[in-house]
């Protein structure tokens, strides 16, 4: 199922992460665990921010994917099933909508 994951990082850890090269890190290890078919990286709410859509195939993948932004970037993380343009058209016709 897409999913997306929206993680926004508290100022104070993610300057850390920043100033002992721990960010590009925990990107990286997040982005090559959820193969990503975009990642966005933006202000917030006033902090960083980190919007991923990826493919979860099984909601165990959840504490592997999610575990990084919680325990090493002290993250506010959000993830929500989502469709492109196709899914939608999919579902409305499944649904007798087309």
């Amino acid at each position: 199922m897409r999913m997306l994951v929206e993680a926004r990082l508290d100022t104070r850890a993610g300057n850390e992460a920043i100033k002992n090269g721990k960010l590009p890190k925990v990107l990286q290890e997040v982005m090559g665990a959820v193969h990503p078919e975009a990642a966005y990286f933006a202000p917030m709410d006033g902090g960083r921010a980190c919007m991923m859509v990826f493919d979860m195939q099984d909601s165990s993948q959840m504490p592997p994917i999610l575990e990084a932004f919680f325990t090493e970037l002290e993250a506010e993380v959000h993830i929500q099933p989502v469709m492109n343009y196709e899914d939608l058209q999919k579902g409305l016709a499944a649904a007798g909508r087309i």
